[in-house]
């Protein structure tokens, strides 16, 4: 009997982290959910659980108990660890000479030390050819005006993302761009503003797929740049 791949997705429960997480469930994978809404996690188990094995712990993944929750509920044996749980920051967002340090300071440890605290955790769980998706964005690489806080935060987890795969060539690290979505983090980054025209969360996750399935070299991708057809690539 084959065995069953295992994965750990935070931000499980709406946008990218919950399209992913339903994609992955019906390739029947095994998965460990984080959110930090109990309710709407509750919803997503229920569903997931209908057709694969779900754990989900809702909690903040900037909290030490909780990745540690997390790291342990992914087992002897993991496939891979998709950090995608991230926070904005202030709505609407400030200049960076107006930034309030405090803010900035949580927006680095959900998006920058919770990712690498929880890579720490579990790198010796990760099975042979597993991999660690760290989903980031545009503004890591772009200087848009106005995403000082968020855009620094994701520039610094590509950087993690690079390094931690120099310093261990025998797995697969991704730092991965989704592209602008239409999700609710994505609106508040534009409050007041019709975001209708921004493509779905789905969009983005047969790239996603194609990394998480596929062979492809540690690295920075553009999920939209790939599909499903590559994931022997």
């Amino acid at each position: 009997m084959s065995r069953v791949p295992r994965a750990i997705i935070t931000g499980a429960s709406r946008g990218l982290g919950l399209e992913l997480a339903r994609a992955l469930a019906a390739r029947q994978w095994a998965l460990v959910l984080d959110a930090r809404g109990a309710p709407d996690l509750e919803l997503v188990t229920r569903e997931l659980g209908a057709i694969t094995e779900v754990v989900a712990i809702s909690g903040d993944v900037s909290d030490p108990w909780h990745r540690e929750a997390l790291a342990e509920a992914g087992g002897e044996r993991l496939d891979a660890l998709i950090n995608n749980a991230s926070t904005l920051g202030p709505s609407p967002q400030p200049r960076l000479l107006d930034y309030p340090l405090a803010e900035l300071e949580r927006v680095y440890r959900v998006n920058v030390l919770a990712p690498l605290a929880l890579s720490q955790l579990v790198v010796a769980q990760i099975a042979p050819g597993g991999c660690i998706v760290n989903v980031t964005s545009d503004a890591a690489v772009e200087p848009y005006e106005g995403w000082g806080g968020y855009g620094s935060s994701k520039a610094a987890l590509e950087q993690l993302s690079a390094i931690l795969a120099a310093e261990h060539p025998a797995l697969r690290v991704y730092a991965v761009d989704p592209g602008d979505m239409r999700t609710e983090m994505h609106q508040q980054a534009f409050p007041g503003e019709d975001i209708s025209d921004r493509p779905p969360p789905q969009a983005s996750v047969p790239g996603l797929l194609a990394l998480i399935e596929g062979r492809r070299p540690s690295g920075r991708y553009r999920a939209r740049d790939m599909t499903l057809a590559e994931v022997s690539a």
